[in-house]
């Protein structure tokens, strides 16, 4: 368990490196298994969340080294199929590796997903598609086991443009026999980031980005090597700290072309953005209007992880604001702790309404997942007086180090850890 103490009241002011993408990193380790040798990654996030893949990696036969910044993987001598229970459970996206250990074996023993509770998000697309490409599923008693003589391509629609879903039949479609045709795909960056991956490994893949994707299956990959893309979600996290402190920030490498529709909402709140291909400047000093009516959406929309941050955001606002989420039916928790902090809001079945306050007072609250437990500390940035946040291990599922980071911009924090059993 964690807990971060932050004195608030102070503008976000100064430079920071954006870390790589997690969302970009987790399909790609799981690409490195469907090949039977090297890869070397390069701005691979250290969070927890790659911290356990990798320890899923090891327990299944993988070899990984870190030398200075690469981190290296070698699976020729990946030789089980069975992710330990006690690995998969902790984070939703073990569920990826179903598709490279099917590309790889033929076989597949997963616990059920865990992560945040964020919502349901079920995993039956992912069963359904996999299914059609000749695979078979049997529940275990506490996870499921997939089988199949000989993956072969087929062509699907989805019905909602599902990102897991979408990298599970990309990864199982890369070694398939035949060709892979999937409609309705998501259109998200890390998709292209997995496809750039697997292309550079000898794969044949085209369409990604848009909605439909095409897989021609290979009988092998190849050695290779791979520099992630900076984190979408964690350069916009602190661009909503700029602009609920009324800061000034530039943020190195942040990627401009993957944050269209952020930026928009940014300058509607009277924020200066300036962007350039070594990152986004951002002068909130004059951030005082409300958003208006947000909906969250699938890429290229606003994306669901950076709802709660601007959900803290518009709480100090001069006016009123609607979010409306899209996506995730639990995506709101933060909203009871943000009230604790003074906050005017209230949720009406997938709708925040927020009615701005002149600023928010520092209390005790806990983080109840990833992006909310980020979101709170922005608040607390932004409050007066001191909070104290309660973490159970949640924001270093995706952020390397928030106090390095924010303390680079001037935050006045700092966090300590309490082993629990």
């Amino acid at each position: 368990m964690a807990w971060y103490e932050v004195r608030g009241g102070r503008p976000l002011d100064g430079a920071v490196k954006i870390q790589g993408s997690k969302n970009g990193a987790l399909p790609v380790l799981a690409g490195a298994l469907l090949h039977r040798g090297r890869t070397v990654l390069h701005n691979c996030p250290g969070i927890t969340d790659v911290g356990y893949t990798l320890e899923i990696l090891r327990s299944l036969g993988c070899s990984v080294t870190v030398e200075k910044d690469a981190l290296i993987l070698d699976a020729a001598g990946l030789d089980r199929n069975r992710v330990p229970e006690s690995l998969g459970e902790k984070m939703r996206s073990s569920v990826i590796l179903l598709g490279s250990l099917l590309g790889r074996f033929g076989e597949a023993c997963l616990p059920y997903p865990g992560g945040c509770t964020i919502g349901k998000r079920p995993i039956d697309l992912h069963l359904k598609m996999l299914s059609e490409m000749g695979v078979t599923f049997t529940e275990e008693e506490r996870g499921l086991k997939a089988s199949c003589r000989r993956l072969s391509g087929a062509e699907f629609s989805l019905p909602f443009p599902s990102v897991g879903a979408t990298e599970n039949v990309i990864l199982a479609a890369v070694l398939a026999e035949g060709i892979t045709v999937l409609s309705g795909a998501a259109r998200e960056p890390e998709i292209s980031e997995l496809c750039r991956f697997l292309r550079e490994k000898g794969a044949r893949i085209e369409g990604d980005g848009t909605e439909t994707i095409r897989i021609e299956g290979v009988s092998c990959l190849e050695d290779s090597e791979f520099i992630f893309s900076s984190d979408r979600i964690v350069a916009g996290t602190y661009l909503f700290g700029g602009v609920l402190t009324r800061g000034r920030v530039f943020l190195e490498g942040a990627e401009t072309g993957t944050l269209t529709e952020v930026l928009k909402v940014i300058e509607k709140t009277g924020a200066v953005v300036h962007t350039s291909p070594r990152g986004i400047f951002l002068d909130a000093r004059e951030a005082f209007l409300p958003a208006g009516r947000v909906e969250t959406s699938p890429y290229p929309g606003f994306p669901t992880d950076l709802q709660s941050a601007l959900l803290s955001a518009m709480t100090v606002a001069r006016g009123k604001s609607e979010i409306e989420e899209n996506i995730f039916e639990a995506r709101f928790q933060t909203a009871a702790q943000l009230r604790r902090m003074g906050a005017d809001l209230e949720i009406k079945g997938n709708r925040a309404l927020i009615r701005g306050v002149s600023s928010l007072h520092g209390t005790f609250v806990r983080a109840k997942e990833l992006r909310g437990g980020a979101a709170l500390v922005l608040a607390a940035l932004g409050a007066e007086g001191t909070t104290l946040i309660q973490d159970d291990g949640y924001i270093e599922r995706g952020y390397e180090d928030l106090l390095r980071d924010l303390g680079a911009l001037g935050a006045c924090m700092q966090s300590s850890t309490v082993k629990t059993k």
